[in-house]
């Protein structure tokens, strides 16, 4: 194609001629173009389009891209991709979740933090995750320490890996929530239904008595559940009462709510400590060989459940004790015992009882189909928290006992038990000097063991 007549503008027509000292033609042989070296590489002017040859009417190029004259600048670098961060398994120092993370991240445990509770690490490491967030991710298997379901009282070992979900952005001042002045979450019912569960209230603390089926946390499928009503327990306080412990949703019984941070901390110290004491009462299939006994078995999360099941392992559990006493039996077939955990594992009662071959009526989860009694005696779970004592706040002591559901008091009564001998003294109570209706109790209950025996010998006898 041959070059333009010189003077000759380039420009469509209609527009503004290029400015002089800029060539738009080919150079002729053995010229070069002015201010540029022949050979040299042009630049396309105006970009991409400008760069684009016009076709003309016989759909060839009109004219060739245009060198642009003046000095030669650099190219520009190309941008560099963008590549997804990787996160390397080490242990995270304080400031990492002070940004919004989107991705899953993973910190491998340091000596340093060998045996200390997961929730603890996240103290320590990634202080802005509080424990709520901790808990929620726990509940919906988020949470996850080599692979498997994590929960916040759990103690990691050197060398685990802890999965940490993506991190929730904190909210601005402006975006959060006023503090309620009333409820407005719960309908009437559910208020209602959540205030007749209350046994005791204070300025510091709140005491309700669980019915069996209601969780006391949220979870996946799990859309009923105590934290949900907690609104409906404000009263006169600032802010809904938070939850100090928990209970399996088929347990009954004694729940302790704080009703300030103050009493929160004060509280889960009392539990961390084991100076807060806890009674529970169950029907349990056959009857224990010793009375008064302590179980002292290690648990673990059995493998394969995905963390929703407890085994005993001696190898590699965590220490675990269980002090029990028969209250009363039924010949051979069932007993109605006290239980009180000096450690808090998970099922920790469920699996000690199914270990020494007494499973808990109705828990078909450990006892399987050996843990149900024929005839007029409820297939729910026979476990109820009776008892709650720990020390107040302000001084003295939160001292509950919770009564027992309706399957459970009638399960006793079909079986002959006499509910009035049920609350035996803790052993720090036992010291005292004992009242004569104490007395009266102690014979009662000793004078109907010794019939029981007795008839237990004659029908051994007569079988012989």
């Amino acid at each position: 194609m041959k070059g333009r007549p010189p003077g000759k503008s380039d420009a469509p027509r209609g527009r503004k001629p290029a400015a002089p000292g800029k060539s738009f033609g080919k150079p002729a042989a053995g010229k070069s173009a002015p201010g540029k070296p022949t050979g040299a590489p042009g630049r396309a002017r105006g970009g991409a389009k400008a760069a684009t040859a016009r076709k003309g009417e016989d759909g060839k190029p009109a004219f060739k891209p245009p060198f642009k004259s003046g000095p030669k600048r650099p190219a520009a670098k190309p941008a560099a991709a963008k590549v997804a961060p990787v996160v390397q398994a080490a242990t995270p120092k304080p400031s990492a979740a002070k940004g919004v993370s989107l991705d899953v991240r993973q910190y491998r445990v340091q000596p340093d933090d060998d045996g200390i509770r997961l929730d603890r690490w996240f103290q320590r490491h990634l202080p802005d995750v509080g424990f709520n967030i901790v808990s929620r991710w726990s509940r919906t298997g988020q949470l996850r320490v080599d692979g498997a379901r994590a929960a916040p009282g759990d103690r990691i070992a050197e060398g685990q890996m802890i999965r940490v979900p993506p991190a929730e952005a904190k909210a601005s001042a402006s975006e959060r929530p006023a503090k309620r002045a009333m409820v407005i979450d719960l309908t009437p019912d559910e208020i209602a239904y959540v205030q007749e569960m209350v046994i005791h209230r204070d300025a510091q603390a709140i005491v309700i008595n669980k019915p069996p089926g209601l969780a006391t946390q949220g979870g996946t499928k799990t859309d009923e559940h105590v934290d949900k009503l907690l609104d409906g327990l404000i009263f006169n306080a600032e802010s809904r009462p938070k939850l100090v412990h928990r209970l399996d949703k088929d347990t009954s019984g004694a729940l302790l709510l704080a009703r300030s941070s103050r009493a929160a901390a004060h509280f889960a110290k009392a539990f961390s400590s084991r100076t807060a004491r806890k009674v529970y009462w169950a029907l349990v299939i056959g009857v224990p060989s010793i009375n008064d006994g302590m179980i002292e078995l290690p648990l673990a999360k059995q493998p394969g459940t995905g963390g929703e099941k407890m085994h005993v392992d001696e190898a590699e559990g965590l220490p675990a004790r269980t002090r029990y006493r028969v209250i009363e039996r039924a010949g051979n077939r069932a007993a109605w015992v006290e239980l009180q955990p000096y450690t808090g594992r998970t099922h920790q009662l469920r699996v000690h009882l199914a270990a020494i071959g007494h499973p808990i009526v109705g828990d078909g989860k450990y006892g399987g189909k050996d843990s149900f009694l024929t005839g007029t005696i409820s297939r729910k779970m026979h476990l109820h928290a009776r008892r709650i004592r720990v020390d107040h706040p302000d001084g003295g002591r939160v001292d509950v006992m919770a009564d027992l559901p309706a399957h459970f008091a009638s399960s006793l009564a079909d079986l002959g038990f006499d509910l009035s001998l049920g609350d035996m003294p803790l052993d720090d109570e036992i010291d005292r000097t004992p009242t004569r209706e104490d007395e009266k109790k102690y014979a009662r209950q000793h004078a109907k063991q010794v019939r029981k025996d007795r008839k237990g010998e004659r029908r051994s006898r007569g079988g012989e």
